[in-house]
């Protein structure tokens, strides 16, 4: 299932008194472990701390539940996420189209740190295209191709799926 690895890389967010798991598949549990370690890190992060917080203070916990059920909806395809992603981010409006690619360096670090590779690459994958879709919802026109940053190797997986 999970194994510890308490070694941390040069750049690393994470403080370093914490242990960092390695999950080797996809579950409830590693869902909860990512969005939490996600909202630790972006809280963090100047920018995208800043529009969180604007957004979220006082709600963070019903956010990150919220954001659960949609990573598990995401990666579980459970069902248990209703919400309406896209309407949500075009609300948004102090977004600017770099902010996709800075959010999805964020989760790609969280992901690689948390997940196994073959996990991770599934993972990242599907956010990529999340933030593909949300981009150009956001900014896009016609004939117009998402950034070059929301898009990596990481998707071209091979072999059977961690994922359902």
């Amino acid at each position: 299932m999970a194994q510890a690895n308490t070694s941390l890389t040069k750049g690393q967010t994470q403080e370093p008194d914490r242990k960092r798991t390695q999950f080797s598949a996809v579950d409830e549990a590693a869902i909860a472990v990512l969005v939490e370690e996600f909202y630790r890190t972006v809280r963090r992060d100047p920018r995208l701390g800043e529009i969180f917080e604007r957004r979220l203070a006082g709600k963070w916990d019903e956010h990150q539940g919220k954001m659960q059920l949609f990573w598990q909806s995401v990666l579980l395809k459970n069902g248990v996420y209703k919400g309406k992603p896209v309407p949500a981010h075009l609300k948004q409006k102090e977004l600017v189209g770099d902010d996709y690619a800075l959010w999805l360096d964020v989760f790609r670090a969280v992901v690689s740190g948390l997940f196994e590779e073959q996990p991770a690459a599934e993972i990242i994958g599907r956010a990529e295209r999340i933030a593909q879709s949300l981009w150009l919802a956001s900014f896009g026109v016609a004939g117009s191709q998402p950034p070059a940053a929301l898009t990596s190797d990481a998707h071209a997986w091979g072999g059977g799926s961690c994922l359902r």
